[in-house]
């Protein structure tokens, strides 16, 4: 199947939970599948901030105001999750997405509870919060002001421009030291990013919103994520580069993951794009998973080893430290929490 045009995806593999074939039409005379449209399905969930009980994830709770991304990113990680709503983790995860329409207000809700205790809350755990279709929707928008009127700490996981048109609510948790924003990066190349990352920000955008949100006294790290051996590799000193140019405070650094079906998704991403280098990049991810693609075990899914992962383990620490990219701040400040008031307050003023 030839690849779409702004997705990331191809295909529309058979969830590994059921035997259904999800099948899309075919243009007989280009021989690609129509590239289907965006579609957002409602999320009618009763709580929004979810609960991480990984041991190798660096944080507690998170929230998530969209199921899917639209992105279309070729070796999302998160791709699968869609299995466990009876979708594909190809074309489905980045065209159907589901969407928490009460999100901010939700929030507000468990916020107020007497019980909730302030700690570091993560946008987003699992796919961006910043997507495409977030410009229209600004739920993302109505999550971060409750957040922001209530003082409580966040960090924003992102590789969206978009981030910084809620710079003016940033920089109030920014006064009280209770935000960080992380700016994923790829790559410097847009003919990578074109296809890799089809409806993401540009390389250049990502540098700017580093450099726009630095300017407006926010701190941002960059992640260099995902590390794409035989691909992306050779970028890490450039991106480094640029990042401590545009103002960045950290740096961190994340190998490929290929879990479930994203594996055989992003083998057919290189040989659609990059056929020269397919056997190069996926010799190189097994010399750093012990022979394998991918690692699902606790403690080692994120855990590169052997020579070229101590290699990359040097790099990242020499020009850290060079660039001045090692500035890991103070945690997060959680004492100027205030409780937000509750929707029926509000409504009696």
């Amino acid at each position: 199947m030839k690849p779409i045009k702004g997705r990331g995806s191809a295909v529309n593999p058979k969830n590994r939970f059921t035997d259904k074939e999800i099948e899309y039409d075919v243009d007989e005379e280009t021989g690609q599948l129509n590239r289907p449209k965006t579609r957002l399905i409602p999320d009618h969930t009763t709580q929004i901030i979810s609960r991480n009980n990984s041991p190798d994830i660096g944080f507690d709770v998170s929230v998530n105001p969209y199921r899917g991304c639209e992105h279309g990113c070729a070796y999302c990680y998160a791709r699968p999750s869609h299995e466990f709503l009876g979708m594909s983790a190809g074309l489905d995860f980045e065209s159907k997405i589901v969407v928490k329409y009460n999100a901010p207000k939700l929030l507000r809700k468990e916020l107020s509870n007497p019980s909730w205790k302030p700690q570091v809350l993560v946008m987003s755990g699992v796919t961006d919060p910043y997507q495409p279709i977030e410009k229209n929707l600004e739920i993302t928008r109505g999550c971060v002001q409750v957040l922001s009127e209530s003082r409580h700490p966040l960090v924003i996981i992102t590789k969206n421009y978009l981030v910084t048109r809620d710079i003016d609510l940033l920089t109030k948790l920014a006064e009280v030291h209770a935000v960080r924003v992380v700016l994923s990066i790829t790559s410097l190349d847009p003919v990578i990013t074109n296809t890799m990352e089809p409806r993401t920000s540009r390389p250049r955008k990502r540098v700017q919103a580093v450099r726009e949100l630095s300017e407006a006294g926010i701190p941002v790290q960059v992640n260099i994520a995902p590390v794409i051996p035989g691909l992306t590799d050779d970028e890490i000193v450039s991106i480094m580069e640029a990042s401590a140019e545009a103002g960045a405070k950290s740096v961190s650094l994340v190998n490929l993951r290929l879990p479930y079906g994203v594996k055989d998704l992003f083998v057919k991403w290189l040989e659609d794009h990059h056929p020269n280098r397919k056997d190069k990049v996926l010799n190189k991810i097994r010399s750093l998973k012990n022979g394998k693609l991918n690692r699902y075990e606790f403690g080692e899914r994120f855990r590169v080893e052997g020579a070229y992962g101590e290699q990359m383990r040097q790099i990242l620490s020499i020009h850290s430290k060079r660039l001045g990219l090692n500035q890991k701040g103070e945690p997060l400040n959680v004492k100027e929490f205030r409780r937000p008031e509750t929707e029926q307050l509000r409504l009696q003023f």
